[in-house]
């Protein structure tokens, strides 16, 4: 409960009516959530039922996200593939499923497990289609925050979504915590 109010302290009037519109459990959030409605879409269904949407009121700068958090106790010490079913319309500059490993500080830095799909982003027009993303989870993790998110004008719509704790065979998606083992590029060949 603490992530998710930290989440949304210090929202505005605006924003609090749109979390109103939200599917039960989920907010709306992001740098610039008043730009963007959501809710659950009875005529987008996928696999028989209906699905939750995000789409943008205009073309401003910002994103907009359809998220909620848990508590990671359950996950600590493990890999974790988060999976959804996304199709998308008019997405102009892009958007992702996306998951965060919150630590005992608040706050992300460069170690918090943490992929929002922006190196292989959803844009354009697209029919139904599974993605994931897969973060180990600290044995120090307090939260984990997940979400679908649009940046910019379109539409994405999100169902079936689903945890799953995988093997280390499957790969992670996003950066994890950690240090390299040593120095890279000390002769700027790239």
């Amino acid at each position: 409960m603490r992530l998710y109010w930290a989440a949304v302290s210090g929202i505005t009037a605006t924003a609090l009516l749109a979390l109103a519109a939200a599917p039960e459990g989920w907010f709306l959030a992001g740098s610039k959530s008043a730009n963007y409605d959501t809710g659950i879409d009875a005529s987008a269904p996928y696999l028989g039922h209906g699905s939750s949407f995000l789409k943008a009121k205009a073309d401003q700068e910002g994103f907009g996200t359809l998220m909620q958090s848990f508590s990671a106790k359950d996950y600590a010490g493990k890999r974790l593939r988060l999976s959804g079913y996304v199709k998308s319309d008019s997405v102009t500059r892009w958007a992702g499923v996306w998951m965060r490993v919150d630590g005992p500080n608040s706050g992300t830095t460069p170690q918090t497990p943490f992929d929002n799909m922006q190196n292989r982003p959803i844009k354009g027009t697209t029919d139904w289609q599974r993605y994931e993303v897969v973060l180990d989870v600290p044995d120090s993790a307090v939260g984990i925050a997940f979400g679908i998110l649009l940046d910019g004008p379109g539409e994405v719509w999100l169902n079936s979504v689903q945890f799953d704790v995988v093997t280390t065979a499957v790969e992670t998606t996003g950066r994890s915590p950690g240090l390299p083992d040593g120095p890279r590029n000390l002769s700027f060949d790239r």
